[in-house]
C-alpha cells in the first residue's frame, strides 16, 4: 500500500515525463483546491457555474503508475471499472471494455456544510455495446483531485497539513497489490453497531483499498453465518460468541475467525411497562425522584417469583444463543440471584432449572414482541431498546456498560479458508474497517450525528433518526424524560475498541461453559488455544502497522506490546474480577453456573 502526497505526485509525474512520448501537458489551471468545498452528489454533469477540468491519459497514468483499477459509480452503484493503464472502460453490466474519450474532473458548488469530501470523475466513452455518451462518478478522496492537478500542471492545493485522520485525507490511497478478490459482499443485522461497515462503504474505505462492496442485511443471525459459511458472504458484522461456537462445533462446525472487534458495548436490557411498575419499589431513588442507576435483578426478583406463584413463565427474548445479549442478559439475571437456566447435549433449550425462561428473537422485532405480551423483557442491541421508549410500551433498565464496562460486542468474521486463501484482501478489508471506527470516534464523537443519519436509512438499520440518536450520540434514555451522559454508550475505537483481545475470547468461551453450551471441563490451556485459533491480533496489527506507515494512523493508538490479554479487572456489576489467564478459577468464583467438575444431564445438575 502506497500513500503519496500532492506534493510527492508532482515529483513523481514530472520524473515520468520522459514517458509521455514527447507530449505536453494540457496546461490547464482550475484555481485554488479546497477540500472542504467537495460533496457526495451523484450528479456530475458539468453546468453553468461549475469550474471543469479535461485531463489527458498521459497525464494520469504518469501520476498513477501503480493504480490499476477505478471503481466507476453512478446512483450509487458501482457500474464498472477504469482501468488506468490500458485506459479503457469495463462495463459491469456486459463486461465488455470501450476506450474512454476523455476524462473530466469536476467541482460542485457546495450543497451545505458538514457534507463528506468527494472527487467526481465524468468518464464518456463510446462503443456500440454501450449507449453513449455515459457518465459515470468515482467516489474518492479529495486529494485524487489535488494529485490530478499536479500531474497536469495545475496549482498545488493550498489545503493545510494535519495530523493522521481516517477521513478528509489530504493523501492519496493507492490499493495494494496483489489484490486476491475485489467485488466483495458482507451481510448485517439492522443494529447500530453495524456502523463500521456501513461508514466504510459511505466514506470511501472500502474503495481507497481497490474493494468494491456490497452490503446486504440478513434476517437472522443463523442465516447470516450460514451464508458465510456457504460463501454467499464473504464476510459478516457478528456476534463475538458466532466464531467461537462454530469453531468449536456447538451448532454449525466451521473454522470463522475475526481479525477485527467491531465495538464496545451498546446494549441494553429493557422490561414492559408492568414489570417496570412491579420493579420500582424495589429501586433506591436520588434525591431528584429517579431511580439510582445501576438497577440490580434482584429488584426484578420479587416480580420474577409472583409470576411463578400466579403459574405465569416469566419469559424474555435475547437474539441468539451465543449472542452477547444472551451471556449479558444471564449475567444480569445470576447476579441478583435469578437462575436463567442451563444448557445440555440433549436438552439446547437453555432452560433446565431456570427462574426465567430466555428464548430467541429476532432484534428489530423485540419491540413488536414485548408489546403482544408474549416476552416481559429483552436484551438486544440499539436501536430495539430506544424504540420501546419512543413507544411508550416498556422501560431500559440497564445497559450492557453498567454490567460490564467497556465490554466486547460485535466482531467482524470470516472463514478461515477465506483469510488464508485472500491475505491481501482480508488485510485491505481490516485496514476500511480500522478507518471506519477511527472516523466514528474522532474528535469526540464530532461525526456521530452524521453518522445517525447514515445509519437511519433504510438500507442499514432502517429506524428513525431520533431513535438512533438517543443512545448513539452520548445520551440514553431509560424512562420517558430520563435522559442521562452515557457518552461510552457507543465505544467503536479508543480504548482499542477495534484490537481482538484473546482475554474477550475467552470471557465468552468461559459464559459458554457456565451454562452448559460446553458440557464437559476444560483446562485453561484449551481456552487460551481456542481463542488463538479464532482471533487473529497478527491480521489487525499487520493492517494497523501499515496504516501508520501510511500516514493515515497514529502509533499511539494501538497495543503494540500486548500479549493478547488485557488485565484482571472487576468492573462487573457484581463486583466479580475476571483474569482471562485463568478461566477456570473464574468459573468458580461465580455463585450461579457450573463449576469445574459439573455436567448437565436429565435435567439434573451432576458431580
Amino acid at each position: 500500500m502506497n500513500v503519496f502526497s500532492t506534493q510527492s505526485i508532482k515529483k513523481r509525474s514530472k520524473r515520468n515525463e520522459a514517458n509521455t512520448n514527447g507530449q505536453s501537458g494540457t496546461g490547464c489551471n482550475a484555481g485554488t483546491f479546497s477540500p472542504v468545498n467537495w460533496i457526495g452528489v451523484t450528479d456530475c454533469c458539468a453546468s453553468e457555474g461549475r469550474q471543469a477540468l479535461v485531463l489527458y491519459c498521459f497525464a494520469l497514468s504518469a501520476c498513477l503508475p501503480s493504480l490499476s483499477l477505478i471503481g466507476i459509480r453512478h446512483d450509487d452503484a458501482v457500474i464498472g471499472h477504469f482501468d488506468v493503464r490500458r485506459w479503457t472502460f469495463e462495463c459491469r453490466a456486459t463486461g465488455q471494455a470501450a476506450p474512454v474519450l476523455f476524462l473530466k474532473v469536476i467541482k460542485p458548488e457546495p450543497f451545505g456544510l458538514g457534507k463528506p469530501s468527494r472527487t467526481f470523475i465524468m468518464i464518456s466513452y463510446s462503443d456500440t455495446t454501450l449507449s453513449s455518451p455515459q457518465r459515470g462518478v468515482f467516489a474518492g478522496s479529495a486529494a485524487l483531485l489535488a494529485c490530478l492537478l499536479a500531474a497536469c500542471g495545475g496549482p498545488s492545493t493550498d489545503a493545510p497539513s494535519s495530523s493522521p485522520s481516517s477521513s478528509e485525507s489530504t493523501a492519496l490511497v493507492i490499493p495494494m497489490e496483489g489484490l486476491e478478490k475485489t467485488e466483495l459482499t458482507f451481510g448485517f443485522i439492522k443494529l447500530t453497531d453495524m456502523a463500521p461497515l456501513a461508514i466504510a462503504y459511505e466514506k470511501g474505505f472500502f474503495e481507497d483499498e481497490g474493494l468494491y462492496v456490497t452490503l446486504e442485511p440478513q434476517a437472522n443471525w443463523k442465516v447470516l453465518l450460514d451464508r458465510v459459511i456457504d460463501g454467499e458472504l464473504s464476510g459478516a458484522h457478528m456476534l463475538a460468541g458466532q466464531p467461537l461456537a462454530a469453531t468449536i462445533g456447538y451448532g454449525t462446525k466451521a473454522h470463522i475467525v475475526t481479525p477485527f472487534s467491531m465495538d464496545l458495548n451498546g446494549n441494553g436490557i429493557t422490561v414492559s411497562n408492568e414489570v417496570w411498575e412491579k420493579m420500582r419499589p424495589n429501586i433506591p431513588s436520588m434525591e431528584d425522584g429517579r431511580p439510582m442507576h445501576p438497577i440490580s435483578a434482584s429488584a426484578l426478583k420479587p416480580v420474577v417469583e409472583e409470576y411463578a406463584a400466579d403459574g405465569k413463565p416469566f419469559n424474555m427474548g435475547m437474539v441468539f444463543p451465543v449472542s452477547t445479549h444472551n451471556y449479558e442478559l444471564r449475567y444480569w439475571l445470576a447476579s441478583g440471584g435469578i437462575h436463567p437456566g442451563f444448557y445440555s447435549p440433549d436438552d439446547v433449550s437453555g432452560q433446565i432449572q431456570a427462574d426465567a425462561l430466555l428464548s430467541v428473537t429476532p432484534p428489530p422485532q423485540m419491540p413488536a414482541t414485548l408489546e403482544a405480551g408474549t416476552i416481559y423483557g429483552y436484551c438486544v442491541g440499539e436501536p430495539w431498546n430506544q424504540q420501546a421508549v419512543f413507544k411508550g410500551i416498556g422501560v431500559p433498565v440497564i445497559t450492557d456498560y453498567e454490567i460490564w464496562k467497556d465490554n466486547p460486542e460485535k466482531v467482524f468474521g470470516i472463514t478461515a479458508e477465506f483469510a488464508e486463501e485472500n491475505p491481501v484482501t482480508t488485510k485491505a478489508v481490516t485496514r476500511a474497517l480500522i478507518r471506519a471506527a477511527m472516523w466514528l470516534d474522532e474528535n469526540d464523537n464530532a461525526n456521530r450525528a452524521e453518522a445517525v443519519e447514515i445509519l437511519a436509512r433504510s438500507e442499514y438499520v432502517g429506524a428513525d433518526a431520533d431513535v438512533i440518536a438517543n443512545s448513539m450520540t452520548g445520551t440514553f434514555e431509560y424512562e420517558r424524560g430520563d435522559k442521562r451522559e452515557v457518552p461510552d454508550f457507543n465505544v467503536f475505537f479508543r480504548y482499542n475498541a477495534t484490537y481482538p483481545y484473546y482475554s474477550d475470547a475467552v470471557w465468552y468461551l468461559s459464559q459458554m461453559r457456565r451454562w452448559g453450551q460446553i458440557s464437559d471441563s476444560k483446562d485453561d490451556a484449551w481456552y487460551d488455544a481456542t481463542a488463538r485459533e479464532v482471533y487473529r491480533p497478527d491480521i489487525y496489527l499487520e493492517a494497523a502497522q501499515s496504516l501508520v506507515d501510511d500516514g493515515l494512523a497514529d502509533p499511539a493508538d494501538f497495543p503494540w506490546e500486548t500479549d493478547g490479554y488485557k488485565p484482571v479487572t472487576s468492573d462487573f456489576i457484581d463486583g466479580v474480577s475476571y483474569d482471562g489467564r485463568q478461566p477456570n478459577a473464574y468459573l468458580e468464583s461465580l455463585t450461579i453456573g457450573l463449576k469445574t467438575s459439573q455436567t448437565v444431564a436429565a435435567g439434573e445438575v451432576i458431580e
